[in-house]
Formats: structure tokens, sequence, C-alpha cells
């Protein structure tokens, strides 16, 4: 109990000292414009009336409308409470509700009800539960899969404490893409991540890689890093069995989280496409409104073709 009133108190003295600096006023090049094609459109309305949940919707992603007209979308499961606090996270920390066993279910049947070509899962992080929520992650793919056989699943996934045992259970549900996001460079990796390791998070990637899946991640700019440690980032992560990257922009969700401490100008994330594919990425989506599953369908078909490029 006192490890968890301490850990309390440090988070509301980092809240503190990020509410201190207002919120920044974004450049003109981070405004999006809704551009509603024929696809969206209808699943706007299905969405509506079936009642179904995306993060597209809940995020108010940028990118929902370019997603939603390639019949893609995001779901959150494990609940709204993360038991971990990342500094740029909008997701709300605190205990969980109890799994909700009939979870994979309700996606598999909403993926099926919108028609969709590709899925991406994501979720929190379940330190609550004995298995970190694997059997969740694992069985979400599995029921998306027999329910629909011709989409793709992204399964982006938390780092289950690195533990084999755990990621081999999820690894097993062999989902077309698993990903795992590093987010940040070694330096300010702790301040940002304090419930994760840089290490451990290559690790995961290597792991997943090693099993035969198709791997990826992502990185935010915009927290303190400079460009040559985005770089050795690149560096890592493709030497760690990286194949997909996106590489995006930091958006503050609120005063108590982490300040912006620049905005990254369109050019330079031009420059880091090419930069990343030169390191030998297959496939790389940077700009300043990417997300990490933004056009993910595409980015695993260059995956998929590059491999057969190379055997």
């Amino acid at each position: 109990m006192t490890q968890v009133a301490s850990e309390g108190r440090k988070l509301l003295r980092l809240e503190a000292r990020n509410a201190e600096t207002p919120i920044e006023r974004k450049p003109e090049w981070i405004k999006t414009r809704a551009k509603m094609g024929p696809q969206y459109t209808e699943l706007q309305k299905l969405v509506k009336s079936e009642g179904l949940h995306t993060v597209c919707q809940e995020a108010g992603c940028p990118n929902i409308y370019e997603c939603w007209e390639d019949r893609e979308a995001t779901f959150l499961i494990g609940g709204d409470q993360c038991t971990r606090r990342c500094d740029f996270c909008q997701i709300d920390t605190g205990k969980p509700q109890p799994l909700d066993r009939d979870e994979p279910r309700r996606v598999a049947e909403s993926v099926q009800t919108m028609g969709l070509r590709y899925a991406t899962i994501t979720g929190v992080a379940r330190d609550d539960l004995p298995d970190g929520g694997a059997w969740l992650y694992a069985e979400t793919v599995k029921q998306i899969h027999e329910l629909n056989p011709g989409t793709g699943v992204e399964n982006l996934i938390p780092d289950f404490n690195g533990k084999p045992d755990l990621l081999r259970e999820v690894f097993e549900s062999r989902p077309e893409v698993l990903a795992h996001n590093v987010e940040t460079v070694p330096r300010i990796f702790k301040r940002i991540r304090p419930a994760f390791t840089y290490e451990r998070s290559l690790d995961v990637i290597t792991q997943a890689r090693e099993f035969g899946l198709v791997t990826k991640s992502n990185l935010i700019l915009g927290m303190g890093e400079t460009r040559e440690e985005i770089h050795q980032a690149l560096v890592d992560l493709h030497g760690a069995g990286c194949e997909l990257i996106t590489i995006t922009q930091y958006l503050r969700p609120s005063p108590r989280h982490h300040p912006v401490e620049r905005w990254v100008k369109p050019e330079e994330f031009v420059e880091m496409t090419t930069e990343a594919e030169e390191i030998g990425f297959a496939g790389v989506l940077s700009g300043p409104l990417v997300r990490s599953s933004y056009r993910a369908g595409r980015l695993y078909k260059q995956a998929i073709e590059a491999r057969e490029t190379a055997s």
C-alpha cells in the first residue's frame, strides 16, 4: 500500500509539473480536413445504428476518413482503465474492471457487421491479471479470423513484461501483423514510459519476428528526442527485427500530459521516410498526422511483397 501511495504522489507531482506549461498552439500543417467518401459515410451510419465502438471515433483520429474508406478500423480491448501510465497517452490509469470474456466475440461481430478488410486490435495493459491479458489479445484475433476469414488482423500489444510464455500465447493466434510500439528513444524512455523498458520492447519485437510474424512499431516525435537519437532508434528497431515503422508527431491530450517540445516540419518527416527505407524497413509511413494503425492494411502488403522479393 505504501508503494502505491508513493507512486500516486509521484504521478500527481509529474502531472502538476506538466500543467505548468499551457497547451501549445498547433501549426497550420497539423490541421486536417474532412474527406467523406461513400465507404466512410456508409460505415458511419452503420456504426451509429448498430451501437458499435471504435478507437477511430472515440479518440477523434484525424485519419478516420481515409481508413474507413479503405474499410479499416481499430478496436480497443480490455476496458478503458490502464494499469500503467505513459506521459503521452490519453487513456486513464486506474483499477480496471473485471475481464470481460465475451469481448472477443463482440469485437469479431463488429468487424463482420462493418465488413472490414483489415482490423487493428489494441488495448490497455492489464498487470492486474495473472496473464497480463494475453488470453484476451489472442482470443480476439482468433475469433475475428474465425468469423471473418478474409479479414487481416493487426495485434498492437503491450509487453506482457517480456514473458516468453505469454508472448507465445499471443503469437500463436497468428495475427497478420504483430505490433509493439517503442514510441520514444532510450534517453527519455523512463520519463515517458516508466512501466516499460526500451530493451524489453525491442525484445518483444525480436521474439515476434523469430516466431515468423510480420513485425511493426511506432515512434512519436516532439517529446524531447534529438534527430540523431531518432536515427539510432530506427537502427535499433530494424536490428531487432522490425519490418514496418510509423513515425508521427506528438499531440498533447491534456495539460496533465507531457508538453510538446517541438513541432516537426512535414519536410523532416519526408526525410525520415527516406532514412528508414535506406536502413531497410519494408514499409514506412511518416507524417505529422500518421498514427500507428494508419493505412495498416497497405503497410502489411508492403511487408509481404518485401518478403516475397527476398525469398
